[in-house]
């Protein structure tokens, strides 16, 4: 299918990293971006795949991660201006 977006909002930086790591082994996705807020209490995670993989890892990574998401969704066929907000928030660390 095609590329999609999808977002995971937990509740500190271990909680972060835990999510990521389920979501990166449940399927073939990779980390489009992350952003940190209110001094690293909620971090948003932004992985990138296909549909299906993309929906697989979220799911996975509701339903495993050490805390509860304070949210998640899944972005199927993102609009332009989506996809360069995330390359914008991309290139603030990609190098």
């Amino acid at each position: 299918m095609g590329k999609s977006y999808g977002f995971v909002e937990i509740t500190g930086v271990v909680a972060a990293m835990d999510a990521l790591d389920i979501m990166l082994k449940a399927a073939d996705v990779s980390l489009a971006t992350w952003e940190r807020k209110l001094g690293g209490r909620l971090v948003t995670l932004v992985i990138e795949g296909d549909v299906a993989a993309v929906n697989a890892s979220v799911d996975a990574a509701v339903a495993g991660a050490i805390k509860k998401p304070v949210l998640h969704a899944v972005i199927a066929r993102p609009h332009e201006e989506t996809v360069r907000m995330i390359e914008l928030s991309a290139s603030r660390w990609k190098k």
